[in-house]
């Protein structure tokens, strides 16, 4: 019993106690922000699977935290097989719970299972992996190329499975990988041009009719307010309805009443800012700008090229879904179905982020391992 609290009495003295408070207060504020986006529906059940999901993500940052990250990086290809192979199942046995457009979960009876959120974090290991075996060489074209095809794919295996705003995620923690491994500036500009130059023929030949509507209601959202700009349009009246001071916790008119769709999930931020209004919003911004930034600065201080990697993937995940929803919320964007961390409803995503965490948490530990390279 004494050995049990010694450990435990370690873990609370050497772990990132202001990144694990960030991220528990992140959650728990969503956890209320979620019961009271859901109340209307006359049950408890995403409020629990949310409180249950923070319980055991915390639980699970701590498991992941007690491992040296050398340990992860090693067995890398363990985790390529465990992030591919749910994805690869849904394109066969799929599910689309109720709102969504593509069947990227797994029913497994008692619950749902997004496999995408997984792969995030195991691509994260496995790039790193990659990345840091290569960095000292990694503007050679022959380590190069290969680096990018691993980039792309699970973009691309994300896109085929028709989840755009899941592969645009992983997309931007691609580039900010390959910045942080000392990738040269001149490649970025290469890449950049080729996808501005690029850009009309994938609006006009790969994007289908409804991704061109989505994308063109954004610059007018009174367009189609019955149709392609109806969540938009609500989320707009909600914010606005929410002022400054909000409505009220639980009071919010339009929220409270289901008027704004998905308005526990992608748009959780509208339900926030009714009842909270921007102070409300504001105070989300803030932590989930430390837990960003809290990242980063681990990433500063490990002395080890796969540890600095690991943390800038996380903080890639985290920038590209906040840059994402919010923008959506504030019609900046079209919907594309990315949820904000931490506080969209979702056991699957709450629980995979606190899995993000617990590896930031870890290098934070073995942060003084001997240096290898790195960008900075």
């Amino acid at each position: 019993m004494n050995s049990f609290i010694s450990r435990i009495a370690d873990f609370f003295r050497e772990t990132d106690k202001i990144l694990l408070s960030l991220c528990i207060f992140a959650s728990a504020y969503g956890c209320i922000a979620v019961y009271s986006a859901t109340r209307y529906l006359g049950t408890m059940r995403p409020f629990l699977v949310q409180g249950i999901s923070l319980v055991l993500g915390v639980f699970i940052a701590v498991f992941i935290s007690a491992f040296d990250f050398q340990t992860f990086i090693n067995r890398w290809y363990f985790l390529a097989a465990l992030g591919v192979i749910p994805v690869i199942l849904t394109f066969f046995i799929g599910f689309a719970p109720e709102g969504t457009d593509d069947k990227a979960w797994l029913n497994l009876g008692i619950t749902t299972f997004q496999p995408a959120e997984l792969l995030k974090i195991c691509f994260i290991i496995t790039f790193s992996a990659h990345l840091s075996a290569v960095a000292p060489n990694i503007n050679k074209l022959k380590y190069l190329i290969p680096v990018c095809i691993h980039g792309a794919f699970p973009v691309l295996l994300i896109h085929f499975q028709g989840d755009d705003g899941t592969a645009l995620v992983f997309a931007i923690m691609v580039l900010c990988m390959l910045y942080a491994a000392g990738v040269s500036w001149k490649y970025f500009v290469v890449a950049i041009s080729a996808a501005i130059i690029s850009s009309p023929l994938i609006y006009l030949f790969v994007m289908n009719e409804d991704q061109r509507t989505r994308i063109i209601s954004v610059f007018n959202i009174e367009s189609d307010i019955q149709g392609a700009t109806y969540q938009q349009y609500r989320g707009r009246i909600a914010l606005a309805n929410g002022g400054l001071f909000g409505q009220g916790l639980f009071d919010g008119v339009l929220t409270q009443s289901g008027s704004v769709p998905e308005g526990q999930n992608d748009f959780i931020l509208v339900s926030i800012g009714e009842e909270l209004g921007m102070i409300g919003i504001l105070v989300v911004l803030i932590v989930l700008a430390a837990i960003a930034l809290r990242a980063l600065r681990v990433a500063a201080i490990c002395r080890k090229t796969s540890g600095k990697l690991i943390c800038v993937g996380f903080f890639g995940m985290i920038f590209a879904q906040i840059l994402i929803n919010v923008g959506m919320c504030v019609v900046l964007m079209p919907v594309i179905g990315v949820t904000l961390p931490f506080f969209s409803a979702g056991g699957t995503s709450l629980l995979c982020m606190f899995m993000g965490a617990g590896l930031v948490l870890n290098v934070y530990k073995h942060r003084n391992t001997r240096t290898l390279y790195i960008r900075g």
